[in-house]
C-alpha cells in the first residue's frame, strides 16, 4: 500500500486508514552524511519500521548498516541512487516507499525536483533544510501535494520546526507577541559538516530579511547571551533563517531576531570580519571556500568544549502594559548538539507510521509538532529543555 493511500479525504480533513502488519518504508537520502546518520540512528530505535539508506556510494551505506545492524529495531536496507538524476520517481514506486527523507544540503540554491518526484509517486517528503528562501518556497508545489495526498514538508529541522514550536509553547496564553529571539551556539568540539559551513557562509556579509529601515547584515555584529552553566556566555551574530518571515506570518507582524555563535572568540570573531569583507564587496561570496575555512577551523577541534545551546524568548506587553517575556533553553553535551536537527524529522516519521491524520499539503514544518513531540524524541541523549523561571 503506498503512502499516498494511507489517508481518506473527506471534506477538507484527512482521515488515516489502517497500515496492518506492514513495515513503514522510510528512505533516507545521504543517510551516511553528517545529519543523515544520526538520523538514522535516531530511526533505527523505532519498531515497524523498513529504513532503506540511499546515497550514491554502496560502500558508505554498508558501513551505515552493519554498524546499526545489532542494536537496531527497524529493518535496514541500501539503495544506490542519485536523487538528482532523472528516474527517482520510477525507482521510488519500484522500491514501494512512503516517505522520504532529504538530508543532502546544502538547500541554498536546490531546487524542488526531489519534492515533486515524491508527490508524483504518492510518498510523502521531508527535508532538513534550513535555508530561507528554499523553504519558505516549498508551498509552491501544493497543488501537486493536495493531488496526491501526500505532505511535502521543508524545514524539518532546528529552524523553523523546533523553533516554532517553541514559540508556540511559549506563546501559549498571550493576545499578541512583540518580539522573538532566537539563538543557538554549539560546541567548538561538536563535529560540524561541510554542507552546514558552506550554508552558513552563503549569506556572510550580505543583508537580511525582515529588518526594517535599518539594514541587518548576516555575521556582521556580534552580542552576548548568557546560557546556563556549563555553557555560560557566548557570543551571537545575526543569521538567515526562515524564521525571519514565517514567524512574523504566523505572529502577526512580531520582530524577530536570530543569531548563532562559535564557541571560540577568536573564531567568532574572524567570522564578523570576514563579514565584513563581503559587505564591502571584497569578497563575492565565502561559501565557495567552505571545504578550505572548514579545514582552517578543525585547526582549534581540540579547543572549547563538546557542549552546545539553544534558547527561545518570548516578549509581549501584559494587560497594565508592563513588558513581559518567557524563555526557553536547552543544552546538548557530550557532543549530541548535531542530533538537535534530526529530532524533528525523527518525530513526523513516527507519526506518518502511526497514521496521524496530518492534512496533505506543501509547506513549511511548523504546526506539526509540539514541544513534548521533540522531547520525547530527544530521550536516551545528553540533551536538556527547559523553560526558565522569569
Amino acid at each position: 500500500m503506498k503512502a499516498a493511500a494511507a489517508f481518506g479525504l473527506q471534506g477538507g480533513t484527512c482521515v488515516p486508514l489502517h497500515w496492518g502488519m506492514r513495515e513503514f518504508k522510510v528512505m533516507v537520502v545521504g543517510a551516511y552524511g553528517f545529519f543523515g546518520s544520526r538520523l538514522v540512528a535516531r530511526l533505527a530505535r523505532q519498531s515497524g519500521l523498513h529504513i532503506v539508506v540511499a546515497g550514491r556510494s554502496a560502500s558508505a551505506a554498508h558501513a551505515l548498516l552493519e554498524g546499526l545492524a545489532r542494536d537496531a529495531r527497524s529493518s535496514l536496507s541500501h539503495a544506490v541512487l542519485d536523487v538528482m538524476a532523472a528516474g527517482l520517481q520510477e525507482r521510488l514506486k519500484a522500491l514501494a516507499v512512503d516517505a522520504l527523507i532529504h538530508t543532502s544540503g546544502p538547500f541554498q540554491g536546490q531546487d524542488y525536483r526531489v519534492a515533486l518526484a515524491c508527490a508524483r509517486a504518492g510518498v510523502h517528503y521531508v527535508d532538513l533544510a534550513d535555508g530561507r528562501e528554499f523553504v519558505c518556497g516549498i508551498d509552491q508545489l501544493e497543488l501537486q501535494a493536495k493531488a496526491a495526498g501526500v505532505l511535502l514538508l521543508s524545514g524539518a529541522s532546528s529552524v523553523p520546526a523546533l523553533s516554532s514550536a517553541v514559540v508556540d509553547a511559549l506563546a501559549r496564553d498571550m493576545d499578541r507577541v512583540d518580539h522573538i529571539d532566537i539563538g543557538i551556539s554549539p560546541g567548538n568540539r561538536t563535529d560540524r559538516g561541510l554542507s552546514t559551513v558552506a550554508a552558513i557562509l552563503s549569506y556572510c556579509g550580505k543583508p537580511l530579511p525582515g529588518a526594517g529601515q535599518q539594514a541587518v547584515i548576516g555575521w556582521l555584529r556580534s552580542y552576548a547571551h548568557d546560557y546556563p552553566a556549563p555553557v555560560g556566555r557566548r557570543l551571537l551574530s545575526d543569521c538567515d533563517v526562515p524564521d525571519l518571515v514565517l514567524l512574523p506570518l504566523r505572529y502577526q507582524n512580531c520582530s524577530v531576531r536570530f543569531g548563532a555563535g562559535l564557541e571560540l572568540p577568536l573564531l567568532h570573531r574572524g567570522m564578523n570580519a570576514m563579514a565584513w569583507l563581503a559587505h564591502k564587496g571584497l569578497v563575492q561570496d565565502w561559501s565557495t571556500h567552505a571545504r578550505t575555512l572548514k579545514r582552517m577551523a578543525d585547526w582549534f577541534k581540540n579547543r572549547g568544549s563538546d557542549v552546545g545551546a539553544m534558547h527561545v524568548t518570548v516578549s509581549w506587553l501584559d494587560a497594565q502594559g508592563q513588558a513581559s517575556q518567557r524563555s526557553w533553553v536547552l543544552t546538548a553535551g557530550s557532543g549530541d548538539g548535531p542530533y538537535v536537527p534530526t529530532l524533528a524529522a525523527s518525530a513526523l516519521v513516527r507519526k506518518l507510521a502511526a497514521g496521524a491524520a496530518l492534512v496533505p499539503g506543501a509547506r513549511p514544518c511548523m504546526g506539526l509538532l509540539t514541544l513534548q513531540d521533540f522531547m520525547a524524541e530527544a530521550r536516551g541523549l545528553d540533551i536538556r529543555m527547559q523553560e526558565l523561571a522569569p
